[in-house]
């Protein structure tokens, strides 16, 4: 994974709840995922759409 071990990773999470804290974590998170779900549905939909012009031709 990059070549990131456990410790690297901990150091990570601790930098980012440090710089913003308890608070923000929980909302971080639900952007992120909201951002990667919108990513997923648009890459599938411009796979979906390249299938149905293949279809048609």
């Amino acid at each position: 994974m990059f070549g990131l071990g456990i410790p690297e990773i901990l150091v990570i999470l601790v930098v980012v709840l440090l710089i913003f804290g308890t608070a923000r974590l929980p909302e971080i998170g639900r952007t992120l995922g909201k951002a990667l779900s919108e990513f997923k549905k648009g890459i599938s939909g411009s796979e979906n759409d390249q299938d149905k012009k293949k279809s048609d031709n």
